[in-house]
Parts: C-alpha cells; sequence; structure tokens
C-alpha cells in the first residue's frame, strides 16, 4: 500500500508537456500569462506556446489562461508520408486508457504541406484508426458527437509530419459562457483579452471602450480587474469526463478562484456605443458574468462621449467591413475618431484595433506603437496614440 501511494506520488510530480494555442500574434502575451503560473519551460512558439507541468496545471491552465483558444496534450509526433502511416500512427496509440466505449469523441485536423490534403478525410481515418483500436481492446466502439464530445483529439499534420494531441478543454476557450446574443461580427474574448493584456492597462485608471458593441472589451478588463479566472463563469470542461480525472483537485481550483476573485471597484470600466442594442447585449453579458453593476454603460455617439477623467485608458475597435457602408462613409468615421481624439480625450493613451489599414491613416494621428495582429485570417493594427 506504501508503495502504491509513493508511485501515484511520484506519477503527479511528473512534467507533461502541453502546447496553448492562440489568436497569430499574442503568442508572448499567452507565454508571460503562463510564466506567472509558475509552470515550467515556458516557450512562445508560432500559433501558442509550449510549457511543462502536472495535469493539474493543465486544469489551471484552462481555468485562468485568458488569451489561450485551447490547451493541448501532445500523445505523439510521427512521420505520416502516406495514408497508412496516419493510420498506423494512431491506431498505435492505447486509447483504450483514454476512451471507453461508453463515451465519445471527436476529431479535429489541419493539415498543411503533406501528402493528406483533405482535413475532412484525414479526421475520418484518425477516427477509423481510434474507435477500431478500443473494439479490438474493449470489444465494443464509441460513438462520434462533433457538438459535445467526451474526448476531443486535435490532429496537426504539416509536411507530413503529424502531431495528435487531446484536447483539454474540448471546446474553443474564448466561450466564457457570458455572451449567447453577439451583435454583428463580434470580437472574440481571448483576442479582446490580449488587447487589454497589450495596453498594458494599470486596472487602477479608467477603461474606456467609446465603441463597445457587446462588450467584449469592457468585460475582459473587468474579469481582469477583479482577478476573476476566465473559465469560472463556464466551469465546463472536456478533462472532467476522462475516466482519470481528478475530481478532487478540480473543486480545489474552483474554491481558490472563488475566493480571489474580487468586487469590481466602481466607476473603473466604461463601454459605451451609439447603438442602444449593442449596449442593452452588453449589460446583459455583463450580469451573466456576474459584474453587471461594475460596469457603466451608456448610449453615445463617441463624439459626444465626455472622458471620466483627466487620464486613463481607452480601447476601441471600429468597423473595417461593410457595417458602416461604403469607403467614403469609413473614411469620414476614422477622421473623426481622430479628431475626437485630439480634441477631448488630452491625457488619455488611446489604442485602435482596426483590420482596415488604409483607413487607419485618416486617423490623422501619429501611432507610437504598432502591433500585428490577426483577427481570424484578417490581418490587423493594434496602434497606440499619446494624446499629450
Amino acid at each position: 500500500r506504501t508503495r502504491s501511494r509513493t508511485t501515484a506520488l511520484t506519477e503527479t510530480m511528473q512534467l507533461i508537456d502541453f502546447f496553448a494555442t492562440t489568436a497569430k500574434g499574442l503568442e508572448d502575451v499567452l507565454a508571460a500569462e503562463l510564466q506567472r503560473f509558475g509552470v515550467k519551460h515556458v516557450k512562445s512558439e508560432h500559433g501558442g506556446a509550449s510549457f511543462s507541468g502536472s495535469m493539474v496545471d493543465g486544469y489551471r491552465a484552462c481555468l485562468w489562461l485568458r488569451t489561450a483558444n485551447r490547451v493541448l496534450l501532445p500523445l505523439k509526433n510521427f512521420a505520416c508520408p502516406s495514408q497508412e502511416a496516419l493510420y498506423e500512427g494512431i491506431y498505435s496509440l492505447a486509447w483504450e486508457d483514454r476512451l471507453t466505449p461508453e463515451m465519445t469523441l471527436a476529431v479535429d485536423a489541419n493539415l498543411r504541406d503533406s501528402v493528406i490534403t483533405h482535413s475532412r478525410y484525414a479526421a475520418l481515418k484518425t477516427k477509423d484508426a481510434i474507435v477500431d483500436r478500443v473494439r479490438d481492446r474493449c470489444g465494443d466502439r464509441p460513438n462520434v458527437d462533433s457538438g459535445n464530445p467526451d474526448l476531443r483529439i486535435n490532429l496537426h499534420l504539416a509536411r507530413n509530419q503529424c502531431t495528435v494531441s487531446l484536447d483539454l478543454a474540448g471546446t474553443g476557450m474564448h466561450r466564457r459562457g457570458y455572451r449567447r446574443d453577439p451583435t454583428i461580427a463580434p470580437l472574440k474574448e481571448t483576442l479582446a483579452a490580449g488587447l487589454v493584456a497589450l495596453s498594458e492597462w494599470d486596472r487602477q485608471s479608467h477603461f474606456v471602450d467609446p465603441m463597445c458593441g457587446s462588450g467584449s472589451l469592457p468585460l475582459e478588463a473587468a474579469l481582469l480587474a477583479s482577478d476573476t479566472a476566465s473559465g469560472l463563469l463556464s466551469p465546463d470542461f472536456g478533462f472532467q469526463r476522462w475516466p482519470d480525472f481528478d475530481a478532487a483537485a478540480w473543486q480545489q481550483l474552483l474554491a481558490e478562484a472563488e475566493q480571489r476573485r474580487s468586487q469590481l471597484q466602481t466607476n473603473l470600466v466604461f463601454g459605451s456605443d451609439r447603438d442602444r442594442r449593442a449596449v442593452e447585449l452588453a449589460r446583459r453579458n455583463a450580469e451573466r458574468a456576474g459584474i453587471g453593476p461594475g460596469i457603466r454603460w451608456s448610449q453615445h455617439d463617441f463624439a459626444r462621449l465626455d472622458p471620466p477623467s483627466e487620464r486613463g485608458t481607452l480601447i476601441c475597435n471600429p468597423p473595417y467591413g461593410e457595417r458602416l457602408g461604403d469607403q467614403g462613409t469609413l473614411e469620414n468615421f476614422y477622421r473623426k475618431i481622430g479628431d475626437t481624439l485630439k480634441q477631448r480625450w488630452t491625457g488619455w493613451t488611446a489604442w485602435v484595433f482596426t483590420g482596415n489599414l488604409p483607413l487607419a491613416k485618416r486617423i490623422g494621428l501619429k501611432p507610437s506603437r504598432r502591433i500585428v495582429l490577426y483577427n481570424g485570417p484578417i490581418e490587423c493594427r493594434l496602434l497606440k496614440f499619446e494624446l499629450y
């Protein structure tokens, strides 16, 4: 019995390699988040950051990381020059230790520069190998549930080299749970959290988003300022249905997160929009997040919005598609942003996030910093303006 406890303790202390994904351009922000956790071997890489820790650290990453889209547990990396090699490489893994016939699974496949060119085919071939292995070992096979599986598998195939991983969260971690009725083209919560982090907001001075839409930027700022874990609002992750799930450790993490959470300081975070419906949606989202009373919402055109103080941080994500009509309308709109910043927001630090680079020049102010980011496939800029 003593030997069993010792073995279990040793296994708990063994380091596991993980990879957290994020939007392109936020890799260093994600790595900084991980370093604050105290995990080992944090390294910023293309599309995310790798790190090492215990399985409990993997749970903690899902609960606390604000800019991560997924937390992956790589199982195997192997050469994949053919369809047969893909099947054999996947089949060789002991899936029966992770997946029972009563559980469901789903496979996500991402392919680049490989012999296998169709992601749906690669996902199907991977699924076949997994269920064949479980059937051969257990006598029955699990079913597929693409929407809400017990085990989500991630396949990454690049230049005929395959990495197969488990997705700890089981779904995109941008789904905090507070936004159920977003406005058109909402800003992803994970990207919004990255913009707040890049703004270097001190959490003491005022934070304002004058074009808040459904409220992603003010909400992520409020969650940060109140030290609310991003996964605490909807703590339902795929790993909770795994056979080796440590329920006691997870409950301890949840209890610690609840204890750390504090009440948001009143009149610290402001969200405004000229669209009444957007403001109402943002207000409802804040209520679902449990921080409704802490954020000040208002319906105003930006040109008529008064700053709440002499200095602070302003971030906005103005439209850069077809929401405001033709190019001429958009040019006038961006020019008006620059005029308003110059005339009404002196003393503040302003950040403008846009995917329309020619229009950004219409602001008429010289940015002190330009950060390249991606909103999905759209190349964007986060521009910093110091309004002396």
